[in-house]
């Protein structure tokens, strides 16, 4: 529904920035929608501009200076920018009207995150955080074992997901306290893990970061380690890192089996669990790429036209944003953070699934995977 109050069959959106994860996995999903199109894209670089306005047969362009005027011609924007410019560029959308689709983490403060679900319920427009894995078969399948009883009580969620980053990329170029770091890119996905899998909310996080000195990591941690405290007794730990070689996993354990996911936060790759239970029975399931971006957007265009409120909601983001202060107050203070209790929410489930099928590796202007490869 749009703000004067007419609905439209396909919802026109506005992607907010062309760097990397925009150019290689949101402006192509557009391509393979009905329910969605792109309308505009907005970039202070004007051969970004003007090279994927050719590409993609978009309608309008426009530098950040002419944000407003953007806003009047769409009904939902994508916001692909850095972490700490989620909130404004949120609340803007917010205020003209217009639906927000938002990338995770959803903004660098608990505050940020507050802010942007008023501005949004003020203004009756619809905020969703892009959780891409709330939609992809593989992982909603561990949702789905994790509840089952088939591992018995689940006491024990680990992961290890890391990467090399170069020393330009935004994700080491700004500080902790603009959103740059590990925790807010990598460790978001095991937080969300844990949290959908245990199917709660920690009550205590402890955290510890390292650093081995490189001048890449001279504003941010090159890896921390964090311990998630969860109701009835069960821990998360996880480890996520810039300074690694490539791998993202998790296991669950429970008293009577463990599944692992391995692939587990890929979408330039398909997802691979592994279930093992008393006995030694075990049985490995191999899910296909899928073009998860694809997928969140359709989804999204569709809770505009039927009027639902969507999962994962700006509670959602907010939920890992205060986690992920807290490993950062926790790891500071060399001590244990108690967290308050989150309101109740939507979980993802089966349900959700929706199967995109994945498409060929664009050609991008100017812009290079954080690994420093040309995507």
């Amino acid at each position: 529904m749009r703000k004067d109050g007419r609905t439209r069959k396909s919802p026109r959106y506005a992607v907010v920035g062309l760097g990397h994860i925009a150019q290689v996995a949101v402006l192509p999903a557009f391509t393979g929608l009905a329910n969605s199109r792109l309308t505009a894209i907005v970039s202070d670089d004007e051969e970004k501009l003007e090279k994927l306005r050719k590409k993609y047969r978009v309608a309008h362009v426009a530098s950040y200076a002419d944000y407003e005027q953007v806003l009047s011609e769409v009904d939902a924007v994508y916001i692909a920018l850095p972490n700490h410019l989620h909130r404004e560029y949120a609340v803007r959308a917010a205020q003209a009207g217009v639906h927000i689709l938002c990338e995770k983490p959803m903004a660098v403060t608990v505050e940020d995150c507050e802010a942007m679900i008023d501005a949004a319920a003020v203004f009756g427009v619809k905020l969703m955080i892009a959780y891409r894995l709330h939609f992809e078969k593989g992982n909603l399948e561990a949702i789905r074992i994790a509840s089952s009883g088939k591992l018995g009580s689940l006491r024990i969620f680990d992961s290890v997901f890391a990467q090399q980053v170069v020393e330009d990329n935004v994700r080491v170029s700004r500080s902790v306290e603009e959103g740059g770091g590990p925790v807010y890119d990598m460790g978001v996905y095991c937080i969300n893990a844990a949290r959908y899998l245990f199917q709660s909310e920690p009550v205590a996080v402890s955290a510890i970061s390292a650093n081995n000195g490189e001048k890449r990591f001279k504003k941010t941690d090159e890896m921390s380690s964090a311990i998630l405290h969860f109701p009835q007794e069960r821990l998360a730990t996880f480890t996520c890192s810039f300074g690694g070689a490539d791998i993202g996993r998790y296991t669950l354990v429970g008293t009577k089996g463990t599944l692992t996911a391995d692939p587990a936060y890929e979408y330039a790759s398909g997802t691979k669990l592994q279930l093992s239970t008393a006995g030694g029975k075990r049985n490995t399931r191999r899910f296909p790429k899928r073009d998860q971006f694809a997928a969140e957007i359709e989804y999204f265009s569709d809770c505009i036209l039927r009027d639902y409120d969507p999962e994962p909601s700006g509670l959602e983001g907010l939920a890992d944003v205060r986690v992920v202060r807290a490993l950062y107050e926790s790891a500071k203070l060399g001590e244990r953070v108690e967290l308050p209790d989150l309101p109740s929410k939507k979980r993802p489930s089966l349900r959700q699934e929706i199967h995109k099928p994945p498409h060929g590796k664009p050609q991008t202007v100017k812009t290079q995977s954080p690994s420093g490869d040309a995507a």
